[in-house]
């Protein structure tokens, strides 16, 4: 049986194009349908979320070793395993207001103000089998993307507890050799910066006061209905003691806030209503914050001492009605705690809630929330 001819390489190109101008032209002479890629826009990046839940700051650390940011997890029990963490300990950069003596040896002192903290960690180990190694790595780059608010970063070194920065990624380093295919990176690295360079302890601490109201004191029944004055009540009967009533108790609007870090902290305050011209004023350094304008029944004035605004109903700004003796929000702190015979003892911070001559509805309420702070 002859041999079939062999198909050159331009004939075999060219009865290709031919069949698949066929396909494509229909009998009409009408051009092929062009298929339309369609893309489904991706949900918005919300809270932090982990298997569908809202993860908290600090809801996976569990052991020291422990480091989580947002809803990523390094440490024991996990692909991640680190060496070093350099700058969550060491004391940040600092912007000095010393001026330079013009007439004398030496410098005036000024403020030094802190700058935002590096965190980084090195010597990161990757491990995952080797089927697996790949969703190790995906989840790591995906924990660590560039976002534009910051993230919790909680880390447990010690005793003393996990604390708390709030940071984003800004370095990543994930070197690719011989490892990489048996399920083993090593010396990966990730950096973190935290605009705000104090750490806080992960409980958020609140309290509340209201409004002075003075005491009923003694009912001393001098206006009986009988018309005749019954006096005090000495008698206990029944088992129950009937005695004296000295009424409900009065309230002084004080309250005292402990901060048992080494750091001055900013509250978060809320003044709700009714109340008209609220302040607060910290007894241990005389600063007030006071706002003259009226707060009606469910009305909360929130004022952020470290963002320094003041917010009404979580809309409206109400900064210009602080009054000529309310100190810059900013400059109202609670005051750090002290070390005392090598031990870090917190301070106490007096404070009292007033309002307006004649403001005196029972209602009307301060709260503040904080947390200890550490350099």
């Amino acid at each position: 049986m002859p041999a079939r001819p062999v198909r050159t390489a331009a004939r075999r190109r060219s009865a290709a194009v031919r069949r698949a101008a066929r396909r494509c032209t229909s009998s009409t002479g009408t051009q092929p349908k062009t298929r339309v890629r369609t893309t489904t826009r991706r949900p918005l990046r919300g809270s932090r979320r982990h298997g569908g839940d809202t993860v908290a700051a600090g809801d996976l650390v569990t052991r020291p070793g422990h480091i989580q940011y947002g809803p990523l997890l390094l440490g024991p029990g996990t692909p991640y395993r680190w060496k070093t963490l350099s700058g969550w300990g060491d004391l940040p950069g600092l912007d000095s207001g010393t001026v330079a003596r013009s007439d004398a040896h030496g410098s005036f002192p000024g403020r030094l103000l802190a700058q935002a903290r590096t965190v980084t960690v090195e010597g990161l180990m990757i491990r995952a089998p080797r089927g697996s190694i790949g969703a190790a790595v995906g989840a790591l780059e995906a924990g660590t993307v560039p976002v534009e608010d910051e993230l919790p970063l909680v880390v447990w070194l010690d005793e003393r507890g996990p604390l708390l920065a709030y940071a984003r990624a800004t370095r990543r380093l994930i070197p690719t050799g011989p490892g990489y295919r048996v399920g083993s990176i090593q010396e990966a690295a990730v950096e973190w910066e935290a605009t705000d360079p104090r750490r806080y302890e992960l409980v958020e601490r609140s309290d509340s006061a209201r409004l002075p109201m003075p005491e009923q004191g003694l009912d001393w029944h001098t206006s009986a209905e009988t018309g005749t004055d019954t006096g005090l009540d000495w008698h206990t009967g029944a088992g129950a003691d009937g005695g004296l009533a000295f009424g409900e108790p009065g309230r002084t609007g004080a309250l005292s806030v402990m901060n048992a870090g080494s750091a001055a902290t900013h509250p978060l305050i809320e003044f709700r209503g009714p109340v008209v011209r609220p302040s607060l004023t910290n007894l241990a350094t005389g600063d007030v914050l006071e706002y003259d304008l009226p707060l009606a029944a469910g009305d909360v004035l929130t004022v952020d001492t470290r963002a320094g605004t003041v917010t009404l109903n979580e809309t409206a700004s109400r900064l210009s009605t602080a009054t000529a003796r309310s100190v810059p929000e900013q400059t109202w702190t609670l005051a750090p705690g002290e070390l005392v015979g090598g031990v870090l003892m917190p301070t106490t911070t007096p404070l009292i809630f007033r309002a307006a001559p004649g403001s005196t509805d029972p209602a009307a309420s301060v709260t503040l929330r904080w947390r200890s702070a550490y350099f």
